[in-house]
């Protein structure tokens, strides 16, 4: 048993705690939200080590959050979320998941639209916009149901560096590879006939459920500001128990030039999804009819990487969602009109065998994680542990004979996201509302699905 797992100590019913005093270098407690079993699993990996190394960051407030999916990442564990505060119907699903599959290139540097130099530069600035206006590409309403209209302020091209420009400027529509995918579905199940008609969600419909993010551009910044933040740690008298976890004050250059190249990284990641969302309508026109498509409408895009600067408890705070998304409840200014009754939609994919749930910002949300959830079922596998255990062409066997048509150009890619490599999604959903951050609002079952 590590150190973290023995001080964590049970403060509600789904919710346990690491406190501050468990070590000398942790700034707030860590808080873990999840119930025994999923405790058992979260305790397998560094996550728990990472999360309080987290909250030994400067400047984090209140305390270090982890969703019921977290796993170890690198440096800031996977479904982990911190705030700091300056300065310091389918008719064939086979035939529609063949076509999807063709007009979104999956894997490992696929390409697709191509832009130059000034296009790249637009979109890094004002994200899906810049695809609408330029090339007709995506829809007005679907600007209006993306989180922050798809744009964060202050975007700065200049300081993306040029390699990231590079890996960019022809992967905006693509899925990439891991554990992104685009998945067609059937809502199995209403849970919430109110906000389900709100978000245009029926029994018996098909849906689409895109994840991806900004690709190689994005990952690219990532390494580029780790690098430097790495190399000015001892200038800001900075110290940490994991120098995966570089980082600098918001305010100084540093950290004002990467929050302006992390904002022009999220606005691409929302065109990418944009792009992907066109295609996939695209391909519904080719199969089902142009009717289709033109019914074929957006519920919602949310980031799941980001820092975003955001008021909370009267102060305003930079909160890290990092394999975390918003959670916003209803009443929330920062989420379209006709979702402020009932609330901002959240999306927690399970696996390729499994459910996938929508659910509805809770107040809850707001008052014990800085309004934000989780993305995910989340790892309790290792990529090798799960190819070990099965082959990608057995995998997609299993799969299509449970009915769920698999389009995938790497059988090792495949084996990789494997559904048992997976958490339960329905005991984290079930912790994701018992704990007050989301309610249920609608299942869905897979239909088939487009990995790298």
């Amino acid at each position: 048993m590590t150190a973290a797992s023995e001080a964590l100590r049970r403060v509600g019913d789904v919710v346990w705690e690491i406190p501050a005093s468990a070590r000398p270098d942790m700034r707030v407690p860590a808080r873990i939200f999840a119930d025994e079993e999923l405790l058992e699993a979260i305790r397998a990996d560094r996550s728990l080590e990472q999360l309080e190394n987290v909250a030994c960051l400067p400047g984090i407030v209140d305390a270090a959050l982890a969703m019921p999916d977290i796993h170890q990442g690198y440096g800031f564990p996977v479904g982990g979320v911190a705030a700091t505060e300056p300065p310091d119907g389918v008719v064939s699903p086979e035939a529609l998941v063949h076509e999807i599959s063709r007009a979104v290139p999956a894997g490992a540097g696929k390409e697709s639209l191509e832009l130059d130099a000034a296009a790249l530069e637009d979109v890094l600035r004002r994200g899906p916009r810049a695809l609408v206006e330029r090339f007709g590409i995506g829809t007005e309403d679907d600007l209006e149901h993306t989180e922050s209209s798809g744009r964060l302020d202050g975007a700065d091209p200049a300081a993306v560096s040029d390699r990231a420009h590079e890996r960019g400027h022809a992967q905006l529509g693509t899925v990439g590879s891991g554990n992104h995918f685009l998945e067609l579905q059937r809502v199995d199940e209403i849970f919430d006939a109110g906000t389900s008609a709100a978000f245009g969600l029926r029994e018996g419909q098909s849906t689409v459920l895109i994840h991806s993010g900004s690709r190689g551009l994005g990952h690219q910044v990532c390494t580029d500001y780790v690098r430097r933040m790495d190399g000015v740690l001892a200038r800001y008298g900075i110290s940490l128990p994991d120098r995966q976890l570089a980082c600098a004050p918001l305010t100084s250059p540093e950290g004002r030039e990467y929050l302006a190249a992390m904002a022009a990284a999220a606005n691409f990641a929302w065109a990418n999804r944009h792009a992907m969302a066109h295609a996939v309508r695209e391909a519904v026109a080719r199969v089902v009819g142009r009717d289709a498509a033109n019914g074929t409408r957006q519920v919602y895009d949310v980031a799941h990487n980001v820092a975003k600067l955001e008021p909370h408890g009267g102060r305003e705070l930079c909160v890290h969602r990092k394999g975390a998304t918003r959670a916003f409840p209803a009443g929330s200014p920062d989420i379209p009109a006709d979702f402020r009754a009932v609330g901002q939609p959240v999306f927690i994919p399970g696996s390729m065998g499994t459910a996938s749930y929508v659910l509805a910002g809770e107040p809850g949300a707001m008052e014990r994680s800085f309004g934000t959830t989780c993305h995910g079922a989340g790892r309790r596998m290792s990529r090798t542990g799960a190819r070990r255990r099965i082959g990608g062409a057995e995998l997609r066997r299993e799969l299509e004979t449970a009915g769920i048509v698999v389009r995938c150009p790497s059988n090792k890619g495949l084996a990789e996201e494997a559904p048992f490599a997976y958490k339960d999604v329905e005991r984290v959903v079930d912790v994701v509302a018992r704990a007050g951050l989301g309610r249920r609002v609608a299942r869905l079952r897979p239909l088939g699905v487009v990995k790298g």
